[in-house]
């Protein structure tokens, strides 16, 4: 195994969790809910909001639904952490294990607040904590014109959905994986392909001698 290389998802999962507690922390302490106060104009604005399910502000199912998408995050999370570590056993493009380390980072920090955050502000059960998010970009807000054939005369606006450092994360990730794939995987099967031949050559030594 190689430390060096397990040692940097470690290190990614510790930062970009202590920097999404800090910041929803900060939210919660000081602002009021659906506070909101501009950054870049009207491009960026920081609004506090809680959300009770997925990423970007999507919900799920009730309080019953909160516990099993808890659950399910808590497998998906212990998955791709024993899939990083096999991945740092292996000759593993970097970038390919620093995505995982991101969505890995974002998803325990989704969770901290699912299963803490009611019992430490006092507003509910263990397991039925609010996501905290703050990041909004409102970049386009327009109203789609009336001769369009599908959802005319609504108002439009991207992008909608409030979020945090967790699913940026997330998001992050995914978006490396999407990009890099084709040298990942191409990089994956050489070594396995290297590795078949070492062996093989290995073989015909051993019967050869």
């Amino acid at each position: 195994m190689n430390l060096k290389k397990l040692g940097l998802p470690i290190l990614i999962v510790l930062v970009v969790l202590f920097i999404d507690q800090l910041v929803k922390l900060y939210i919660k302490t000081n602002f009021y809910l659906g506070e909101e106060i501009p950054v870049l104009g009207d491009w960026f604005r920081i609004h506090f909001t809680e959300n009770y399910g997925m990423a970007f502000g999507l919900e799920f199912g009730g309080k019953g639904g909160k516990i099993l998408l808890t659950l399910f995050r808590l497998v998906a999370v212990a998955f791709i952490g024993w899939y990083i570590f096999d991945l740092t056993k292996k000759e593993t493009n970097k970038w390919y294990i620093i995505s995982w380390a991101l969505i890995l980072s974002g998803a325990i920090g989704n969770i901290i607040d699912s299963i803490f955050y009611g019992i430490i502000f006092g507003y509910d059960s263990w397991f039925h904590g609010r996501v905290v998010d703050m990041f909004y970009f409102p970049i386009v807000q327009t109203t789609i014109p009336e001769n369009w054939p599908f959802w005319a005369g609504e108002d439009f606006e991207f992008f909608r959905p409030v979020f945090n450092v967790a699913d940026a994360a997330i998001s992050i990730g995914f978006v490396i994986i999407l990009l890099g794939q084709k040298a990942f995987f191409k990089e994956e099967v050489s070594s396995s392909t290297s590795n078949e031949n070492d062996n093989e050559q290995n073989i015909e030594t051993q019967v050869e001698a």
